[in-house]
């Protein structure tokens, strides 16, 4: 017991240089704030924030793994930039909910949060200033894209100034002790439709289903209900106080959501940049082809091409689109000066691309999105896009 007592005021030591370490880097942090007020500059940088992750990743040789630097800073940066300056974040609610959870991931549990009913209801929101940042969903890797937030890209003037990606995980939460005493489940369809297999294996499926709007109602009503289970997300239990019986319970372990992070501000470049557009090519034989073409004589790697109709008179469709590079490189700016002699209709949005923390968590990008045309958004999901919210 003596040598634990040794080690332990150690780490108490350890811990009060820490925190007086930290006091002195939000000092700095607030110098920073006010210059930035001044200058009228964005509180919230990816690029300089992985600028520090990947500096501190290279220096490490200790016990810490890069999840665990990322985890650590990721939070310090959330509480610096709220003494910079404390900024507002809307997201597709209820609280509890994945859009919740990433963006918690991102701004940290001391984030000034907006909890609104919709996708298009986020982009609102920032369009009006009650918010400086928005998170929405794009697109699942197993169900695809979010076609409410591609349509309110090319209608809102909001630029994407980051995106992350979050693995979906889903718990099984209860404060019933005896996993043979749920008498009901409470869930969203689609999260108890995901679990099947967890389910079969435990011999649940005969138990009473209780359909919930969201996965954090489910987890609301089973904190109330001591015989019954949710299938809910780790940061909904939490939120409720349910214990989590069994984590990651879904039957694809692959399942993984892409959100991006709204603002009003342009990224500067970085050192691995991409860029996002919106194009309406010419209606004509090859218009298209030619559009693709421009990219291959700048030798532009387009890493994503969705098409979305444009809720016009006709059958016209829209074309979202990613690509590496920064609007501002010279390639990139050949292609949209080609297509703009040729009367091609681009909207354009810059995003800088680097990987960052979770357990496979953010990818954390920068770009403007720019203002289209109005385009009717209907509802979507969070963990995958439907008419349902998780």
């Amino acid at each position: 017991m003596q040598e634990i007592e040794k080690y332990r005021k150690k780490i108490d030591h350890i811990d009060d240089q820490i925190l007086k370490l930290l006091n002195d880097r939000m000092e700095l942090v607030k110098e920073i704030g006010r210059a930035k007020q001044t200058s009228g500059t964005a509180i919230y940088r990816p690029e300089r924030e992985k600028e520090i992750l990947d500096r501190l990743k290279a220096l490490n040789n200790g016990a810490l793994n890069n999840r665990a630097i990322d985890a650590i800073y990721l939070e310090i940066f959330a509480v610096s930039r709220n003494l910079e300056f404390p900024e507002k974040i809307a997201f597709m609610g209820p609280e509890g909910s994945y859009t919740h959870q990433a963006a918690e991931s991102r701004f940290g549990a001391m984030g000034s949060y907006i909890e609104v009913s919709s996708i298009e209801a986020v982009f609102h929101v920032l369009e009006n200033g009650e918010a400086k940042y928005g998170v929405v969903p794009v697109e699942n890797n197993t169900a695809g894209a979010v076609g409410t937030t591609l349509d309110c890209l090319g209608k809102f003037s909001s630029k994407i100034v980051a995106e992350l990606y979050m693995d979906i995980h889903h718990s099984f939460a209860t404060v019933c002790e005896d996993i043979k005493k749920i008498k009901r489940i409470y869930s969203h369809p689609q999260g108890y439709n995901q679990c099947r297999k967890f389910l079969e294996e435990h011999m649940l499926l005969g138990v009473e289903f209780i359909p919930t709007k969201s996965t954090a109602e489910a987890a609301k009503k089973a904190s109330e209900d001591h015989d019954a289970a949710a299938i809910c997300s780790h940061i909904a239990a939490k939120l409720y106080n349910v214990p989590i019986m069994f984590a990651k319970i879904e039957d694809n372990m692959a399942n993984q959501t892409r959100f991006l992070i709204l603002s009003d501000f342009k990224n500067k470049k970085g050192v691995h940049n991409k860029t996002s557009i919106l194009a309406k090519t010419d209606d004509k034989p090859g218009g298209l082809v030619e559009f693709l073409q421009t990219f291959q004589d700048q030798k532009v790697n387009l890493t994503k091409i969705e098409s979305r109709p444009t809720k016009e008179k006709g059958f016209q469709s829209i074309f979202y689109m990613d690509f590496e590079g920064h609007i501002d490189d010279e390639n990139v700016q050949k292609v949209i000066e080609e297509n703009k002699i040729d009367g091609l209709d681009i909207k354009i949005s810059s995003q800088f691309l680097g990987k960052f923390n979770s357990e496979k968590l953010p990818l954390t990008s920068l770009l403007p999105s720019a203002a289209r045309r109005s385009l009717d958004a209907g509802p979507a999901s969070e963990f995958a896009p439907s008419s349902e919210k998780s």
